[in-house]
């Protein structure tokens, strides 16, 4: 993939851990400034606290626990307005809510999700990992494609500006991903980067890796 020198700026949000809803309003905001040009390409950078989140496609009984358990466990349940099916987040994910206006990036919804998975492909390479697409589906897969590190969903707005994103697999409990059947399918497992390495890089480490080839991949300066 060739990449065109890096002439935009787009500033990067380190968040921290914020419930789901919060990081889904702050998102909303960004997305309104860029459609109306007061904001440059921005890039929220964060984890949730555990919460399963339901895509507009999304099938109810792929939430495998009744409510009371997901309260038991402290678990959120929350319908969101990105592409996909039902998926987890929780500590130990580097979630990415890239907020962009497209027309500067192609203008191919497509094109800008493989990117956004050319992205984790690199940074699993710079462990000595294989990232993997699979036909059909989105994220990025390791194993001959029979388990997902990083799952993806995006919207675009009215006006062509992304949100949503990526949820890359670091450490989070993986047992837990058994309340669901991830993204729908049911033959395909989670996997994550301490488990495939047998231990867990520094989440900074990880995040300026990933970082660094989301500006070479689409051609940005990134600015704190």
């Amino acid at each position: 993939m060739t990449t065109a020198p890096a002439t935009r700026i787009m500033h990067v949000i380190r968040a921290g851990r914020v419930p789901y809803m919060e990081a889904l309003a702050r998102q909303r905001e960004l997305v309104a400034a860029r459609s109306a040009g007061q904001a440059p390409d921005t890039l929220l950078s964060l984890e949730h606290p555990p919460t399963i989140t339901l895509g507009v496609r999304a099938d109810p009984a792929h939430v495998l626990v009744s409510p009371a358990e997901l309260v038991r466990r402290n678990v959120a349940l929350v319908q969101t307005d990105r592409g996909g099916d039902v998926t987890y987040h929780a500590p130990g994910q580097m979630v990415g809510y890239p907020i962009l206006k497209l027309a500067q990036h192609g203008g191919d919804l497509g094109r800008y999700v493989r990117n956004l998975e050319e992205v984790v492909i690199r940074t699993l390479a710079d462990y000595g990992l294989a990232g993997e697409r699979v036909p059909g589906l989105t994220g990025v897969w390791v194993g001959g494609g029979q388990a997902k590190i990083c799952a993806i969903g995006v919207k675009l707005s009215a006006a062509g500006v992304t949100s949503h994103g990526f949820a890359f697999n670091l450490n989070p409990d993986l047992a837990a991903f058994s309340m669901i059947v991830p993204c729908g399918l049911t033959n395909r497992a989670v996997t994550s980067l301490a488990a495939l390495l047998g231990t867990t890089p520094p989440p900074g480490e990880v995040e300026a890796r990933l970082l660094g080839h989301f500006a070479t991949v689409f051609a940005l300066s990134l600015r704190p």
